[in-house]
């Protein structure tokens, strides 16, 4: 086991200690998410959700989530993130080499890979359009994709439901075109709505 996986594991039992204090949550379909390596994707409302990710990872498995880079220009908030996986991406970039590189490095390695595809927290479903990093990623290394559900609204001292679908796989669909890659993205997105939609039916 690496440093950054042990730094990673006792910070999310800390940070997941007092979450369950005051914003409890319970998972979902957490048996959806495989062994070996996936591309965890999820909506994006609040600055807590990359936590509520991490909660809905069994412990076992190590998730390395790609985060903005002006969080790490307060030095030891960087320390701390890459101390435990996370590394920057330049979300004013067409095309961030650096942070696809990165994260090539972290799915070739088996873990989990966590992104946002929206690229940034969003008022409503479907305000803006997801970036086709993740699908890329998940072509390029044929790790499957993992829709999550987050809830926009964490409610205090009430349990908050993270959902987790089944995972959708690349393989033989060969390269895909700009237009692909775009698609497969929406849909993406749609099935995370969709896995919201099973939370308010169950009430």
């Amino acid at each position: 086991m690496d440093f950054k996986f042990i730094l990673y594991r006792i910070l999310r039992a800390v940070v997941m200690f007092f979450y369950g204090l005051v914003k409890p949550f319970r998972v979902i379909g957490k048996q959806n998410i495989p062994e070996g390596a996936a591309v965890i994707c999820a909506n994006h409302t609040s600055l807590g959700d990359p936590f509520y990710m991490a909660f809905a990872v069994p412990k076992r498995y190590h998730l390395c989530l790609m985060a903005k880079q002006e969080l790490f220009k307060f030095k030891p908030l960087g320390w701390i993130l890459r101390g435990i996986g996370t590394f920057p991406v330049d979300r004013s970039a067409a095309a961030d080499v650096n942070a696809m590189k990165s994260a090539l490095k972290v799915l070739k390695s088996g873990k989990k890979l966590g992104i946002f595809p929206e690229g940034t927290r969003t008022a409503e479903d479907g305000s803006v359009s997801p970036k086709s990093g993740a699908v890329k990623l998940a072509e390029k290394t044929h790790a499957p994709l993992v829709p999550m559900y987050i809830p926009r609204k964490k409610r205090y001292f009430h349990v908050n439901t993270i959902v987790v679908g089944e995972p959708i796989s690349l393989e033989g669909l060969g390269k895909l075109s700009h237009e692909a890659l775009e698609r497969i993205s929406d849909e993406l997105m749609d099935k995370i709505a969709q896995l919201g939609q099973t939370v308010k039916a169950r009430g």
